[in-house]
């Protein structure tokens, strides 16, 4: 890279610098964000099957072992 070598060039540089930074975060926002939001949705719904699924089974065995001992 070539180095800036006037105040007024390395003002265009920064101006660049900033510039790339802000498409990286703006494509960062829209891209990635966006499916990782998606993908943790879906996690939740797993989560939250196996949750019901977990109490359930609970609520099945303590209904057998109170049947047993009544």
């Amino acid at each position: 890279m070539k180095q800036p070598k006037t105040t007024s060039e390395h003002i265009i540089a920064l101006y660049g610098y900033v510039k790339g930074l802000k498409k990286a975060i703006t494509n960062l926002r829209t891209n990635d964000l966006k499916h990782m939001h998606q993908d943790i949705d879906k996690l939740h719904s797993k989560i939250d099957r196996l949750l019901y699924w977990l109490l359930g089974g609970l609520g099945a065995t303590v209904a057998a072992l109170m049947g047993v001992f009544k």
